[in-house]
């Protein structure tokens, strides 16, 4: 099992029944970032594929 696997389980079976915006995702996202600034890219990456998901033109 990867160790991604791992976290999003963790965060599933800590967080599940939480409902959030994705204001506070992307709050999370950027604190993060302040903390681990070598994944500043990869986060990046993941939330440009968040917001594109729909869209047709990607």
């Amino acid at each position: 099992m990867y160790f991604t696997d791992r976290g999003i389980e963790e965060l599933q079976s800590r967080r599940g029944d939480e409902e959030v915006t994705l204001a506070w995702v992307a709050e999370r996202l950027s604190e993060f970032t302040d903390v681990h600034p070598e994944f500043e890219t990869a986060t990046e990456r993941f939330a440009t594929w968040l917001a594109r998901l729909d869209d047709p033109e990607d």
